[in-house]
């Protein structure tokens, strides 16, 4: 009774939310919402106050101000049909709101990705797509990234334990100067399995990319 309850309270939260907002959410759930409820109260211990901040980030000029201050986008679909998701590291200044809010947006990015992005790889290529590629540019890095190493921290600890073997490679592009002192200290940060995963494009990256790209996403493609 009272998981039921529980179920109840959070659902009437997420029904008073902005419209933009319960788009986001109804892109979460994908036609199950009490799944996707009884999923967040059970990773909160059926805290319904913490399952709640789990969802759409509210209010909607904070949402709108945390995902203008993180460069994502799908840029296109390997030659395998993966999805290319690009994010522009460098240029994204995480400056908008707490960590917590961060690593929310993140959950609700990857939440995305598996419930839309790649069911519809797989419908489109008629056979299962469970992984991306992930472009990372580094175009504008400062040493004033390394403010964001408990937010990389949290978001690797969160993919590692919640969405495991979701990404098939990352592709570092455009790496300035200050690169290889930041890459020293973010290294330990990850998993081995990630770390093996992870490729540094020197130079002109766009060759080495168009290998793997489907000609639909090449104007996706970094430049140097």
């Amino acid at each position: 009774m009272a998981a039921q309850e529980a179920i109840r309270q959070l659902q009437s939260s997420m029904e008073e939310v902005d419209e933009p907002l319960r788009c986001t959410y109804e892109n979460i759930h994908q036609g199950y919402p009490t799944e996707t409820l009884v999923r967040f109260l059970k990773a909160r211990d059926w805290n319904v106050s913490k399952a709640y901040e789990m969802n759409p980030i509210t209010p909607v000029e904070l949402y709108r101000a945390v995902r203008d201050s993180q460069l994502i986008g799908l840029s296109g679909y390997s030659k395998e049909g993966l999805p290319v998701i690009a994010l522009g590291i460098g240029l994204s200044t995480y400056d908008k709101a707490s960590i917590n809010k961060y690593v929310q947006s993140h959950i609700q990015m990857n939440e995305y990705r598996d419930r839309v992005l790649l069911p519809q790889a797989t419908k489109k290529h008629g056979r299962y797509i469970g992984t991306c590629i992930k472009v990372l540019d580094m175009t504008g890095l400062r040493l004033s990234a390394m403010n964001q190493l408990k937010l990389l921290s949290n978001i690797s600890s969160i993919d590692d334990l919640n969405y495991p073997e979701k990404t098939e490679t990352y592709y570092i592009v455009n790496p300035p100067l200050i690169f290889s002192a930041c890459w020293k200290v973010v290294k330990p940060l990850l998993q081995e399995r990630t770390r093996r995963k992870i490729r540094v494009l020197h130079g002109s990256p766009r060759d080495e990319l168009l290998k793997i790209m489907a000609d639909s996403c090449q104007h996706g493609v970094p430049p140097q």
